[in-house]
């Protein structure tokens, strides 16, 4: 079993990662909120737990990966502000809440698949476990964490001591900074809600019968009811965004141990944010790019897993077309370099020798992309090992091809099922390179070398190459 150390949000530090279960790892995952067609930054999240999932099982763990699907309860605001995202989004379409829920929900499926994202071992609906969260709420009232007032039953932050602990924040501190407070039957700015029975909306969709009224849940319940059904009530990781930790996450904390009166989770984890020139990407600004918006651009998807691969989770990466031109090149880069070990290996995939059949100098270099996993999943320095592998030109072909498709199993990138690419484009991808080259004559007649080297690098990203001789100019695809 190889040695693994995470980064653990709750008291942000790095940890050596020791399961409650030999060789067992519970694991849940917030999913998607199905209102909408996720945007690039979510899946990015979802790409990092893929990989998490995909090295754990690798290092020899049996993964038990659990995944949510909210279609209730999630309101605009994280804080119980706004309305709920699935009757909004049906509203404005036309259809019933369960219709719009399962049209995401597939979407999202789509979109996971097409990104090698293997689908978790458990996928449940919050509709599906209504009275779970009733039975989880009622043991949360029962060890007097709650409060009724106004309709809707509260939870009590100001009763859960270790309230803010994961957000590295006091109660206190969080008090002082608190803003104006708009539902007046709270207590604390903090506290929120179990269960709604009054909405100051009209004609909610969804509402069942509790001890408290007919209603539906709080968001934040959801995630603790299910996690514990199929988990139980302490696991090993929990895992989303970086924007769920002030919050959902927070409130998940506080609403599980009060129910449980023990420790929940030992180990939290979260993906920050892709970033735009403006900002994060965002649904409720309306301004976000689909995976099908790149697909559309000509995109292959890997190519945006590929992108993903090369930031570390716990760091921002900014979006640009120029960067996902370079993760395109270089996937498919490493897709032609796998075809031609393929041949000069002249054997079939299946027939390879095994990662610990094969050569010394290759197992290092398997060897060091472990280490790197291990490292809290710094893909970046696995991805460097890939590279600087394939380019050693003392390792057998053989070997190298067992070794890139052995770290593929984490990779994501279907390389066992690379194929030679007949290099070809369009008319007008010709007449844009044509155009492209006498601009980049016209800079160097003009001694405008940094605006000549930048259009050759520009084209060098998009696979394009180069070649200054004297009769001109020439060019050819290199991926």
């Amino acid at each position: 079993m190889h040695d693994m150390y995470l980064f653990n949000t709750m008291g942000r530090s790095l940890q050596r990662f020791e399961p409650l279960h030999d060789h067992k790892v519970g694991f849940y995952g917030c999913g998607p909120t199905v209102y909408n067609f996720a945007h690039i930054g979510n899946l990015r999240t979802y790409i990092f737990e893929d990989i998490l999932v995909r090295t754990l099982r690798r290092f020899g763990y049996d993964v038990t990966h659990v995944m949510n699907i909210t279609d209730v309860g999630h309101l605009t605001g994280d804080d119980d502000t706004g309305e709920d995202k699935m009757v909004r989004s049906a509203r404005e379409r036309g259809s019933s809440v369960l219709e719009i829920a399962q049209f995401y929900t597939d979407a999202f499926f789509v979109d996971t698949q097409r990104l090698n994202i293997n689908r978790p071992t458990i996928v449940c609906k919050a509709t599906d476990h209504i009275q779970d969260m009733i039975d989880l709420i009622q043991r949360i009232e029962a060890n007097g964490y709650t409060y009724f007032a106004g309709g809707n039953l509260y939870f009590d932050v100001s009763k859960f001591e270790h309230y803010g602990e994961l957000a590295g924040l006091q109660l206190d501190q969080l008090k002082a900074g608190a803003r104006i407070e708009i539902d007046p039957n709270k207590r604390n700015p903090f506290d929120f809600v179990l269960w709604f029975t009054k909405s100051k909306f009209e004609n909610q969709a969804l509402l069942w019968d509790s001890p408290w009224g007919r209603g539906y849940p709080g968001w934040h319940i959801e995630c603790s009811a299910m996690s514990m059904k199929y988990l139980g009530e302490q696991f090993d990781i929990h895992a989303g965004g970086v924007d769920h930790i002030a919050v959902h996450h927070t409130n998940e904390i506080a609403q599980s141990e009060a129910a449980t009166g023990h420790k929940w989770v030992n180990y939290w984890m979260h993906a920050e944010f892709l970033v735009l020139d403006k900002g994060k990407m965002s649904k409720s600004s309306g301004s976000f790019l689909t995976l099908q918006t790149l697909v559309d651009k000509g995109y292959d998807p890997l190519d945006y897993r590929y992108f993903c691969l090369g930031g570390h989770y716990r760091s921002q990466l900014s979006f640009s077309w120029e960067g996902l031109d370079q993760a395109r090149a270089a996937r498919l880069a490493l897709v032609d370099r796998v075809v031609a070990l393929k041949e000069a290996a002249g054997q079939p995939a299946h027939s390879l020798a095994r990662p610990e059949q094969i050569g010394a100098a290759a197992k290092a270099y398997l060897q060091a992309f472990d280490d790197a996993l291990s490292d809290d999943l710094a893909m970046p320095r696995a991805l460097a090992q890939v590279w600087t592998m394939l380019k050693d030109t003392e390792i057998p072909p053989a070997d190298a091809l067992a070794c890139i498709l052995d770290m593929d199993r984490v990779l994501g990138l279907s390389l066992d099922a690379a194929e030679k690419r007949e290099a070809s484009v369009d008319a007008e991808t010709v007449r844009w390179i044509e155009d492209m080259i006498r601009r980049r004559a016209a800079a160097k007649k003009a001694r405008d070398y940094a605006a000549a080297d930048a259009i050759r690098n520009e084209l060098k990203a998009k696979g394009i190459q180069l070649e200054d001789r004297p009769d001109g100019t020439s060019w050819k695809l290199t991926n």
